[in-house]
């Protein structure tokens, strides 16, 4: 029998069944014969070189790529070299980035910064007020403080008046981060969204859009982005917890499913509120980040229209058990893309060519779900990992472990396999006399990056207990 790699399963002291998703490796939904899709490494991170500070946001503005580090505007090259720009002020939090045809904005620690190419400047009208972020949008920047929809003026960038002030006044919860799409601004306030456009006028140019609003909010500055032609956000209504949503044309869908929706449940809502969700559309995937403190959760949109329910898998630097995702701010330049350190001052690039993190190790592992022969148990001569070895480095013989589960609570003794050395690419990896169970089994399979290798299934040799 062939048993299902895309999720797992595992059961919690509350008696719950609950579900396992891959640790990095990718789900991808493609028929090659063997099974109907395959779990791939996740990219590793390549490092380039220093910066002065730890990476806080970046954006591609004219073909160069420009990053805030720690409390200063820097340009970085293709090569890895930072050239400092100028100051910015550091509050330790994520910056927002965007630009116009003549400008680049910044909004960091509050505060509105505009650079030309040439000189970097400081927004100063005392009307602008304390901005938590910033988008461009038919030839305005606007910002929020929280209370206001606030834009410039439009043939002076660095001025604000008061009657240019706006509101999203849908209902009095307050406004907590601004997206652009379609050529409209999504005011996101904490349990609800309202829709802008521009309709001219003398004063605030904007208004909202009837039927638009979504009657979900967002939880934090940075928990939410634009994602498969839609806003998406880490929130809730009122009253509810938080969730994962996409939302656009006056509606939200959630997709977060149960076990993701439990995970949340285990921070606060001051931790969620420092959550940064980024996208990342590439070689046929729609990845939604999310980072959370200890690990970061990824929604495939692509893949989950294309095998028809929620594809998520999880990424994290350490060998085994939850971690940080040491990688940030994902910017498409010089071919490649660019991320940052979270925790180090430097910077590197993503490679398919090796699942490493900054030069070192890290694991991936995965369960299946349960093994279950209509009670009668079963007998397992052998189980299979088939999978594509083979490409591990020169003169590296990794290992994978496999081990097992009558409970979904406790494991077995974890049994090793060489996934064969490089160029050994017809190495079958097979654990023969897996013994019986009674009731139902559950399987774990994890390993390095040292393997580097996809999983397409796992075949089970098994035959009924004789009661």
């Amino acid at each position: 029998m062939q048993i299902p790699i895309v999720s797992g399963i595992y059961t919690d002291s509350a008696g719950d069944f609950r579900v396992s998703y891959p640790r990095n490796l990718v789900p991808v939904p493609k028929d090659q014969g063997i099974s109907q899709g395959y779990l791939r490494p996740a990219d590793g991170i390549v490092f380039q070189g220093a910066s002065p500070g730890i990476g806080r946001g970046g954006v591609n503005w004219g073909g160069v790529l420009y990053r805030v580090f720690g409390d200063k505007l820097c340009s970085v090259s293709s090569e890895g070299a930072v050239a400092e720009i100028g100051y910015v002020a550091n509050d330790g939090k994520p910056v927002t980035m965007t630009y116009s045809f003549t400008h680049l904005a910044i909004v960091s620690s509050e505060r509105l910064f505009l650079y030309d190419g040439s000189t970097l400047t400081e927004v100063n009208d005392p009307d602008l007020g304390n901005p938590l972020t910033v988008v461009w949008i038919q030839g305005y920047f606007m910002v929020t403080d929280g209370e206001f929809l606030i834009v410039n003026d439009l043939t002076d960038p660095f001025s604000i008046q008061t009657t240019k002030y706006g509101a999203s006044e849908a209902d009095p919860d307050p406004v907590v981060s601004l997206l652009r799409l379609r050529n409209e601004v999504y005011a996101l306030n904490r349990y609800t969204t309202e829709v802008f456009s521009n309709t001219g006028g003398a004063n605030f140019p904007f208004a909202a859009v009837l039927g638009a609003e979504i009657q979900k909010g967002c939880i934090g500055t940075h928990a939410c982005t634009v994602f498969m032609d839609a806003i998406a956000f880490l929130g809730s209504g009122r009253n509810e917890p938080p969730a994962i949503w996409v939302g656009s044309n006056g509606g939200a869908v959630k997709v977060s499913t149960q076990e993701i929706d439990l995970i949340l449940q285990n921070y606060t809502e001051v931790q969620l509120a420092d959550a940064v969700l980024e996208v990342r559309s590439d070689k046929n995937h729609e990845h939604l980040f999310v980072h959370l403190p200890d690990q970061t959760l990824v929604f495939d949109g692509k893949a989950s229209a294309t095998m028809g329910r929620p594809i998520w898998f999880s990424l994290g630097s350490s060998l085994v058990g939850n971690s940080m995702w040491l990688c940030r701010y994902m910017v498409w330049a010089y071919d490649k893309w660019c991320v940052t350190h979270p925790t180090l001052s430097q910077v590197g690039y993503m490679t398919r060519d090796a699942s490493s993190h900054w030069g070192e190790s890290i694991g991936w592992e995965f369960q299946t779900p349960i093994i279950y022969n209509q009670a009668a148990g079963g007998q397992i001569h052998s189980l299979e990992l088939i999978a594509l070895g083979g490409r591990a480095a020169d003169g590296v013989n990794p290992t994978v472990w496999t081990s097992y589960s009558l409970d979904g609570v406790t494991w077995g003794r974890e049994l090793p396999m060489s996934s064969g050395l490089r160029g050994d690419r017809s190495k079958r990896m097979i654990w023969h006399r897996q013994g019986a169970f009674r009731r139902f089994r559950i399987q774990k399979f994890r390993g390095t990056s040292a393997s580097q290798m996809s999983i397409s299934a796992i075949d089970a040799a098994m035959e009924p207990l004789a009661w």
